[in-house]
């Protein structure tokens, strides 16, 4: 199955008939990495069918509502299913304080270990295959962007030089594609580098959290394949936006095409845009490559020899 990031929702403040808030999913491997979490995601996870026991690491930009209150709803939801499988949330200074209010005033107690993890600027978290950077941006307060990094792959195999080396086919070759050098019968030992080509890089992704523009978001969104950034407003409201500490989509685009973004999603829509194509006309005239998400947006993500393939599927549609 190809890996996948699933928009949950994508409003801005407050939900709308068409928009949910906050909750941006990916699905790499057997992980989920949810970045904020807007009321009703739980929701979110049981239309669109998604496992509610697997390994899931919650990412949060900031502390506003709009941005944490599903929280406690998907904890809450984890526990009535007897989940038994670790949640790792990771946010603010604050994150852990909002926890333990809501074990003190709503009596949360889950079934499953819950690990909170205060982020920092600048830190990488590592988790095998991937890792995801916290930088510091600026909305006012502690928030976050984060940048998701899968890990370089090791380069093509080449079946050729592995029998001229004289290694026999079978788990010796499976060895060498993953990277670890053997040891031959005779003694000698190959190097992945005697049969693979140069490694293959990972898929990188960046989400911006509500943000001004800012060097950290630059930095984040430095040449990665999709970069999604908050654009609550059109730049005819560029005042208003840096009053409360938000971008333009016009803005967004600026980002993606000085960070040479491959794919610039917007999200965060205020609910003063009964439609989108007002934002997304102002971001193409910038940046070639843009889509305005929507609740139940899908962007599969495929490998291939040696890059990746992505499809932009409008709204998730689910068999009943």
């Amino acid at each position: 199955m190809p890996y996948r990031i699933l928009f949950l929702g994508t409003s801005a403040g407050m939900p709308t008939l068409n928009r949910n808030l906050p909750g941006i999913l990916i699905e790499w491997d057997s992980d989920l990495i949810l970045f904020d979490c807007g009321e009703g995601i739980q929701l979110r996870f049981i239309e669109y069918r998604i496992g509610m026991g697997r390994p899931l690491r919650v990412f949060i930009s900031h502390m506003h509502g709009d941005h944490i209150l599903g929280l406690p709803g998907l904890l809450q939801t984890f526990s009535l299913l007897d989940r038994k499988t670790p949640v790792e949330v990771y946010g603010p200074s604050r994150l852990g304080e909002y926890i333990h209010c809501l074990r003190d005033t709503i009596g949360l107690n889950t079934t499953y270990d819950l690990k909170i993890f205060k982020v920092e600027d600048n830190v990488y978290y590592d988790f095998g295959a991937y890792r995801i950077l916290c930088r510091r941006v600026q909305h006012g307060g502690e928030s976050y962007g984060y940048r998701f990094e899968e890990k370089d792959r090791p380069g093509l195999f080449y079946p050729d030089k592995a029998i001229a080396l004289g290694i026999p086919k079978g788990p010796l070759w499976k060895k060498l594609q993953l990277g670890e050098s053997i040891k031959l019968n005779d003694g000698r030992i190959i190097k992945p580098s005697d049969v693979l080509g140069p490694p293959r890089r990972g898929f990188k992704l960046a989400y911006t959290g509500d943000t001004v523009p800012c060097r950290a978001i630059e930095e984040l969104a430095e040449g990665v394949d999709i970069l999604i950034h908050e654009a609550t407003f059109t730049e005819d409201l560029a005042d208003k936006a840096m009053a409360e500490r938000h971008s333009t989509a016009a803005q967004a685009a600026y980002i993606a095409l000085r960070s040479s973004v491959k794919l610039l999603v917007l999200t965060h829509i205020s609910a003063r845009y009964v439609t989108s194509d007002i934002l997304l006309d102002e971001a193409r005239r910038i940046h070639p490559n843009v889509v305005v998400a929507e609740d139940g947006l899908t962007i599969e993500i495929s490998r291939t020899e040696e890059d990746y393939e992505y499809r932009v599927i409008p709204r998730m549609h689910i068999d009943t």
